[in-house]
């Protein structure tokens, strides 16, 4: 770290503030203006017969070419991103993406093809799928999959969809879903929009499910349960081959999130485990750049008596001699139905079929043993200045917590998590999951360096003496990114939505 609190090589952009675009428009100001008489003059009014028109142009700004450019590329400076910089966001997998996914996406005959075209004309992009179904299929231990949900929180509808059409068909009306305190927020409320009463069940002093409070909430109106495995605390729970058990003889289905698949591949496979629907995020676990709320994908991979259920269409293939078709199957009387427009983003499938392929199985357990090891060095690390509430080995993310910190000094996580910006550093998730107090999630993937790990350890340590020392220059914090620490209460309560233009 230097003198002013900052990683080597981090960006001091104190005290800029990039205007609006409206402040460097100027009247007449244009990036193009094409010579006179290159089309020929139209009325308005007359090629937009029934349109009502603006009686006042719209109040768009003017500026030339080079001040377009100038500007959005530097408000783009002032993102972070995983390209410039370090991501331990806990359970988000926000990792390196490799070139090799965004160029094989950007293929004519991938990026170019219209969803509408003759199953025949689309040959290419149907084997793809067919294939990275099998792959998915083999990583999960599962028997079929759709490839269609656009994320994980689709995926997660796709899957209690499924669970309710599952056992309509046995004549079932069943109305509950199971989910841990730990699990990812969008569990329950996945299962409150398919329809389901939501029960809770807690952990137990080794971070994972309390089994015997797991055995007194099963019962015969329990649907499924839904888990987390490593869990949000990254541990993996030692009883899950009990859990699976007792699901099963409760006449429920047990349900695997996939958000934290990144710690098991080719290690355990969750049908092993004993689930019965998998849901990945193909956009975290097999590397494409997402965030902001895309492009994404969440396929949801079944055992085969769940096959009938998945949403149409599936990709199905053909073999006639020595060659193979693929084509689209809608005839599916079982079926969910349709999840959204067209066959999920396409795009999202390519890159993560080309990550499969190019690590092979051997790569693929490699990604997962080295999450494994950054997390549990780096939790070491941190674990000297921040308290452990499960002290066990970790998967790929691990959960430290600020409580001592904050006894001793009044310093909060979200205060370091403030300063870690001063430091050039992305923070982690803080708060979360709700069950530690002052938490702080962690997880560093597989492709950070060991010398990043310690960087980032040596800033955390560097703010817990600074906490002791200066508590309010946490409370400041941050003071070295354009924009200093906002009202978070305020924005949520008063929420700007419209900014007026100019």
């Amino acid at each position: 770290m230097n003198g002013e609190g900052q990683a080597p090589g981090a960006v001091g952009l104190v005290g800029l503030a990039e205007p609006s675009i409206y402040a460097r428009s100027r009247p007449g100001r244009r990036g193009v203006r094409p010579p006179a008489g290159f089309a020929p003059e139209v009325d308005v009014a007359d090629a937009l017969l029934g349109v009502r028109l603006r009686e006042v142009p719209p109040g768009l700004p003017e500026t030339s070419e080079p001040e377009v450019v100038r500007h959005f590329t530097r408000l783009s400076q002032l993102n972070y991103a995983v390209d410039t910089g370090f991501y331990p966001l806990g359970s988000c997998t926000m990792k390196h993406n490799p070139r090799i996914g965004e160029e094989l996406a950007q293929l004519a005959g991938f990026a170019r093809l219209h969803p509408a075209v003759p199953e025949e004309a689309a040959q290419g992009a149907l084997e793809l799928m067919w294939r990275l179904e099998e792959a998915l299929c083999e990583i999960s231990g599962m028997a079929r999959a759709t490839l269609q949900p656009a994320a994980g929180a689709q995926g997660e509808l796709c899957g209690m969809l499924i669970v309710r059409a599952y056992h309509a068909s046995r004549g079932e009306g069943r109305r509950k879903v199971i989910v841990p305190d730990s699990a990812h927020g969008t569990n329950p409320a996945t299962a409150a929009m398919a329809g389901f009463e939501v029960v809770e069940v807690p952990s137990d002093a080794r971070g994972g499910v309390d089994v015997g409070a797991l055995s007194r909430a099963l019962d015969g109106d329990t649907a499924a349960l839904m888990l987390t495995n490593p869990n949000t605390l990254g541990l993996f729970d030692e009883n899950i081959a009990e859990i699976a058990r007792l699901t099963h003889e409760a006449g429920a289905l047990l349900y695997y999130d996939g958000a934290n698949a990144n710690a098991i591949l080719g290690v355990s496979r969750p049908g092993d485990m004993g689930f019965d629907i998998v849901h990945f995020n193909l956009h975290k676990t097999f590397s494409t750049p997402h965030g902001m709320g895309g492009p994404g994908a969440g396929p949801v991979a079944v055992r085969d008596f769940l096959a009938p259920f998945l949403p149409v269409p599936v990709v199905e293939r053909r073999r006639e001699g020595s060659r193979e078709t693929f084509r689209f199957d809608w005839d599916r009387p079982q079926s969910i139905g349709r999840l959204r427009s067209h066959y999920g983003n396409f795009g999202v499938l390519v890159r993560a079929y080309a990550y499969i392929r190019a690590l092979g199985a051997e790569g693929l357990r490699r990604v997962s043993e080295d999450a494994v090891l950054n997390a549990n060095y780096l939790m070491r690390l941190v674990a000297r200045d921040f308290d452990l509430p499960y002290d066990r080995l970790c998967k790929h993310e691990f959960v430290v917590s600020a409580k001592g910190l904050r006894e001793r000094t009044g310093v909060r996580a979200l205060d370091v998590a403030k300063r870690l910006l001063d430091f050039g550093y992305h923070p982690p998730t803080v708060y979360f999951p709700l069950i530690v107090e002052e938490a702080m999630m962690v997880e560093p993937t597989e492709t950070e360096t060991k010398e990043t790990l310690d960087d980032f350890a040596r800033a955390l340590h560097a703010i817990a003496e600074e906490a002791a020392r200066e508590p309010d220059r946490l409370r400041e914090a941050p003071t070295r990114t354009p924009v200093r620490r906002l009202d978070e209460a305020g924005a949520a309560r008063r929420p700007v939505v419209r900014y007026p233009a100019g």
